[in-house]
């Protein structure tokens, strides 16, 4: 099984040190065995919003690093012209040496569209063209275009990336027509486990290999399932439960409605928007513990392993690390050390 480190969370220490847990990070991960570093995209809001392109926070961990993965988790891919996602990734591959893959979403925030505000009615079929037309530029095809003039025109990208066939996932919250589609288009798939369970996950990706290995797209293997995971590690399982408690309860809460979804069993029929503020601190909580126990990767390294052995079971690639909810610098840095005992533990057991 693969291991990644993933940012998405914290808003960082403030200007200046913002970012020193993404590169202090990354060169971690870049000698201590781990396949990726994954970096999203963010819009107008301070949940997140350190990564507004991750074309660049990529290329600054390119700059830092020397052989681990830099992927972008995600590219919204209906915000952008598939002409500038291509010229500004196929540069961060070259900076990379080819180390470059690409997650596509579809976006979800309709304020996020004030960028491009056509796209959001057709943003999941736009959203499929642009990643289709990103990967025939990367391949060296040129598209049609209008320029300034009103004339038509051949365009292409430049520079060449170094890589011939550019690494996509598509990015899912869980529907299983995205499992299908991803499998169809020979891509991987990147998800969670806000809003869906094992048993729930352990179908879809099922139904994603079934597509992916029925689908015309002509790339070999049986494709790839990375599952962001929120990542804390110690000593002391106890321990970690209490540092983790407040940071995670406050990323529970600012993704009620996902939570909401899978917790049908405790407040059936609920609409989150409708919810009164004890309602909301019952259904975090609750969801804590669950997520606590199984819906991340928390604890202990045993802890892990057993975790990890059931995602190996349901056939997961790669286990996506999310570690910047915890806020504090140091601490999140400290703790890589036991990340990186399970990974090694992990590759014995399973054989990785």
């Amino acid at each position: 099984m693969d291991f990644g480190l993933f940012y998405f969370a914290d808003d960082g220490a403030g200007s200046g040190d913002r970012y020193r847990l993404l590169i202090e990070g990354a060169r971690f991960a870049d000698t201590h065995g781990f396949t990726a570093v994954w970096t999203p995209e963010r819009h107008f809001h301070q949940f997140g919003g350190q990564y507004p392109n991750p074309a660049v926070t990529g290329a600054a961990v390119a700059a830092v690093t020397e052989r681990v993965a830099v992927r972008a988790g995600s590219v919204v891919g209906p915000l952008h012209h598939p002409l500038r996602i291509a010229e500004e990734w196929s540069v961060v591959d070259n900076l990379s040496r080819g180390r470059v893959g690409l997650s596509f979403a579809s976006g979800w925030h309709a304020v996020d569209f004030a960028l491009r505000p056509e796209n959001y009615p057709r943003r999941k079929e736009v959203l499929v063209e642009t990643m289709q037309t990103v990967r025939e530029l990367w391949r060296g095809s040129k598209i049609d275009v209008v320029d300034g003039a009103g004339d038509q025109k051949q365009v292409g990208i430049f520079p060449a990336p170094v890589q011939a066939e550019l690494p996509v996932w598509l990015t899912s919250a869980g529907t299983p027509e995205t499992f299908r589609q991803a499998g169809e288009l020979g891509a991987g798939v990147l998800t969670h486990l806000l809003g869906q369970d094992l048993d729930d996950l352990a179908k879809k990706i099922t139904l994603y290999r079934e597509a992916f290995q029925a689908g015309s797209h002509g790339v070999a293997g049986n494709g790839q399932v990375s599952l962001m995971l929120h990542t804390f590690l110690g000593t002391d399982r106890d321990e970690v439960r209490e540092i983790v408690r407040k940071p995670f309860s406050d990323y529970l809460r600012s993704s009620i409605s996902l939570i909401a979804r899978a917790s049908g069993d405790l407040m059936p029929g609920v609409n989150p928007e409708d919810m009164d503020p004890e309602d909301v601190d019952f259904l975090v909580a609750r969801s804590f513990d669950r997520y606590f126990d199984t819906g991340g990767l928390f604890g202990t390294v045993e802890d892990g392993l057993r975790t990890l052995d059931a995602l190996a079971e349901i056939g997961v690639d790669e286990v996506a690390c999310l570690i910047d909810f915890v806020g504090d610098t140091d601490t999140v840095l400290n703790s890589l050390v036991h990340l990186d005992e399970l990974r090694r533990s992990a590759e014995e057991r399973l054989g990785g």
